[in-house]
């Protein structure tokens, strides 16, 4: 079950501009969700790992996003990373996340849109 702390982190990133709307529904979903038996694709929450994912600019430095889930949120999450980083392999991130892989795990410059995005499981 989802604490209130949690949901009210997800809206201030609503409202921050952190993340869309949609995102922000479909990650209060998922804590919603949250019973015992992971879905397909998504990693128990007993670990205490957490996918994190940032987002800065490649000018100024500045910080653009950052999103730090529980892996039993992931899929939300690689959603949300996709927007960032096309082409994201989500498949083989999951298989890196079940194999008990830690670090960064996707690193990558956009030249032209200014954006460096890097994705770490911890």
């Amino acid at each position: 079950m989802a604490t209130s702390e949690e949901r009210l982190k997800i809206l201030q990133m609503i409202q921050d501009g952190k993340i869309s709307p949609a995102d922000g529904a479909k990650l209060l979903e998922a804590l919603t969700r949250g019973s015992g038996r992971p879905a397909p694709g998504r990693v128990a929450a007993d670990d205490g790992r957490y996918l994190r994912v940032r987002v800065t600019d490649l000018f100024s430095g500045r910080n653009k996003v950052t999103v730090n889930l529980p892996l039993s949120l992931v899929s939300a999450g690689l959603g949300i990373a996709s927007k960032y980083v096309p082409g994201v392999q989500e498949e083989e991130l999951m298989e890196a996340i079940r194999s008990g892989m830690t670090g960064k795990v996707i690193d990558v410059r956009d030249e032209e849109d200014g954006d460096h995005v890097e994705i770490y499981i911890e």
